[in-house]
């Protein structure tokens, strides 16, 4: 739509950059919005001022105006508190979904709206399409760059007035545009780590907010072979940070945890990658968010339990609760609490739930 006012979340990087570079290119009146969501010891690790240098050469560069709008204390009740919460409980939680769901699709989308956008627009490697009942969300062309999984709770209609001008390209064509472009971040790094938060140790940025509780390191026959000092400082499957090397009588293979047994407050391993204990063939989510309306007859599907992982076949029912049982195909390792199961059918995400309970392997 030639002329339309879009507001770009453009948060320093290449790839919302880009999203602001070609929405000009294509006749919109184009704008930016830089939201600041972490505001805690930011100049010892969060790199929100770094970003907003980038951020406005950018805007220099395209000749577009610049907003900056703080959103942290949405994202600490939305977000970070949640977050916090289910580690206490010894679950495994995913801050990025919650972030997309409860900041980068909700406070800001309003706020763009509020300054007068006809539409918003965001980096995402995602696409949207319209439907009889509302949008559809699409994988990306780049399956290596696809963020729907992050996307898959969103609710529905805050995609509506939404753009993603990047969905249909590649990380590689994305940084071409962007040094043809002449943008002053066309070589930047992609961010990594916690959403907002930036790199930082990790088990030091949880002691700052939880209090460690030490129990014993236990393998698979329960002999007590180390000590750990939180159940929350693991997760199903890690391999590294658990300083239990050197058993007597045991093999020289790493260790990896594959059970936390919270009345206990033990955590479990084993030197077997694929013990029986870190594989599941069923899960259960604590409820679903369906994107695609009127929600689908459930049947022969593909999920993901994280983040860039390869689609899985499954089948998948709904529960009285409205919560989702999914079985897969394969069994699948390390299957956490806390994190999402996002369905797909075909290149469409139908949505995500958070997963409750895990079954064993068929």
């Amino acid at each position: 739509m030639s002329g339309a006012h879009v507001i770009v979340g453009l948060s320093g990087g290449v790839d919302s950059a880009v999203c602001a570079y070609r929405l000009k290119q294509q006749g919109y009146r184009v704008s930016a919005l830089f939201m600041v969501n972490w505001t805690e010891d930011e100049q010892a690790y969060c790199s929100s001022a770094e970003d907003y240098k980038s951020a406005q050469a950018v805007c220099e560069e395209l000749g577009i105006a610049l907003h900056r709008v703080d959103f942290s204390a949405e994202y600490r009740t939305k977000v970070f508190d949640h977050f916090l919460a289910d580690y206490r409980a010894g679950k495994t939680p995913n801050p990025d979904v919650l972030c997309n769901r409860e900041v980068k699709f909700k406070p800001f989308r309003e706020h763009a709206l509020r300054l007068g956008a006809d539409f918003v627009a965001t980096g995402h490697y995602a696409r949207l399409q319209a439907g009889p009942d509302g949008p559809r969300l699409l994988r990306a062309a780049d399956g290596n760059k696809d963020q729907t999984y992050f996307l898959a709770a969103v609710e529905r209609p805050l995609f509506e007035r939404v753009l993603f001008p990047i969905g249909g390209l590649s990380k590689p064509e994305v940084r071409k545009l962007a040094e043809q472009a002449g943008l002053p971040n066309h070589k930047r790094r992609d961010s990594t780590g916690i959403c907002f938060i930036g790199e930082r140790p990790f088990r030091d940025f949880l002691s700052h907010y939880l209090k460690p509780s030490p129990g014993p390191i236990e393998d698979e026959h329960g002999k007590i072979i180390g000590q750990h000092q939180g159940l929350m400082f693991h997760t199903l499957g890690q391999r590294r940070g658990l300083h239990i090397g050197g058993q007597r009588g045991a093999r020289e293979a790493p260790w990896y945890v594959i059970a936390k047994d919270a009345g206990r407050n033990a955590l479990i391993v084993s030197q077997d990658s694929e013990h029986p204990r870190l594989m599941s063939s069923t899960l259960t989510t604590a409820g679903f968010h369906w994107i695609r309306q009127p929600r689908p007859i459930p049947g022969a599907l593909s999920a993901r339990i994280r983040h860039r992982q390869a689609l899985q076949a499954c089948s998948a029912s709904v529960n009285d609760d409205e919560s989702v049982t999914i079985e897969f195909a394969q069994p699948q390792r390390a299957v956490a609490s806390g994190q999402y199961a996002a369905l797909y059918d075909g290149e469409e995400c139908l949505g995500a739930g958070e997963i409750n309970e895990i079954g064993p392997p068929a």
